[in-house]
């Protein structure tokens, strides 16, 4: 796939990507193509910047220390931009109402077994699930690395960034009609096939990105963006390196400027690469 004319190393100052169907590979790995560029970035003073609907721990986990260069100002965009940290430090983070959150959590019980899936309520400080059968704990934990089995979700004493909700065969046809109501007073967002998020009313990945680009000092045509799915398109809207994987949503294509490989091939590793021989 050609790509787009690129601008010079020093015209960019921030590169966000999402990770699922983007930055990782399809068996869920960081391409080894990306450490060395991760290198170049941070001797160019690039901000790079993991922005997932994945929980904190678990994005930082794939960014070790001792690995990662310019760990300690690494900055992370977790769950979907509810929480945004660098170096570890909570920049900034939105909390979901106890009263959206006992909505969402008896809409998907009401669901009984009509649906194979389960509510995970992710907190502050760790993600909360009730249904206990392996197959499903096992499946959730590769995006929640710290995941408790309680007996009852609103029991949880944890400050909620959101409730994610997944339908092992599509969440768009099959669980979100059960919580489209809450999208009078709350943000739901379809945020893969599988998965629907529930977060406060106008937070997105990209809400997070303007706040950060707005602290740093970096403007939109300094910030390049990698996503594929629709809780990408307002990240894609903040940038003017606006990237669409191939193979992405049609609606995440038609809003990005550009379009980059496709995970499979490393597509943020082949544009990230063409940037520095640019």
């Amino acid at each position: 796939m050609p790509l787009p004319p690129l601008p010079r190393p020093d015209q960019v100052r921030l590169v966000v990507t999402d990770m699922d169907g983007t930055l990782l590979d399809p068996d869920g790995a960081v391409p080894d193509g990306l450490w060395p560029l991760l290198r170049r970035m941070h001797d160019a003073g690039i901000a790079f910047v993991p922005a997932s609907g994945r929980q904190h721990a678990t994005i930082a986990a794939s960014f070790p220390a001792g690995v990662t260069p310019g760990h300690d100002e690494l900055v992370i965009i977790a769950e979907n931009g509810t929480l945004v940290t660098r170096g570890g430090v909570e920049v900034s983070s939105e909390t979901l109402d106890r009263d959206a959150v006992t909505a969402v959590v008896h809409a998907v019980r009401g669901l009984g077994t009509s649906r194979d899936g389960g509510a995970v309520l992710a907190g502050k400080r760790g993600a909360y699930v009730e249904r206990a059968d392996a197959r499903f704990v096992d499946h959730v934990r590769t995006y929640y690395r710290e995941l408790e089995v309680v007996e009852d979700l609103l029991a949880v004493d944890d400050e909620t960034l959101k409730v994610a909700v997944y339908d092992d065969v599509d969440s768009a046809t099959g669980t979100l009609p059960a919580l489209v109501h809450l999208r009078a007073d709350h943000q739901v967002v379809v945020s893969s096939p599988h998965w629907i998020d529930v977060m406060p009313t106008g937070v997105t990945k990209g809400r997070g990105l303007r706040r950060l680009q707005a602290e740093l000092g970096v403007t939109p045509a300094q910030t390049m963006v990698f996503g594929d799915y629709l809780n990408d398109i307002e990240m894609l809207d903040a940038a003017e390196w606006s990237f669409a994987m191939a193979g992405a949503h049609p609606d995440v294509l038609a809003h990005a400027r550009h379009t980059a490989p496709s995970n499979a091939e490393h597509g943020v590793v082949q544009v990230l690469e063409a940037l520095f021989a640019a």
